[in-house]
């Protein structure tokens, strides 16, 4: 049991060759996709302003999360 062949791939070596196989295709594939979005918003849309201080989603997480007063 303990003679191992020398030309013959294990079987946990295919898995884990498979595995980054996989990984790197999905980041190559997630890369490629954030980049085409960015590419698409002018100098315009990424310089303006997205935190909207009055709204009722910001309000009530302030409201909730305040400390206690001492």
């Amino acid at each position: 049991m303990s003679e191992q062949h020398r030309g013959a791939i294990e079987r946990r070596q295919l898995l884990r060759t498979g595995m980054m196989g996989f990984v790197s295709t999905a980041a190559a594939s997630a890369l490629e996709v954030d980049t085409a979005v960015a590419d698409m918003e002018t100098d315009a849309e990424k310089h303006k302003a997205r935190f909207q201080a009055d709204s009722a989603e910001v309000q009530n997480f302030y409201r909730v999360n305040r400390y206690p007063k001492r």
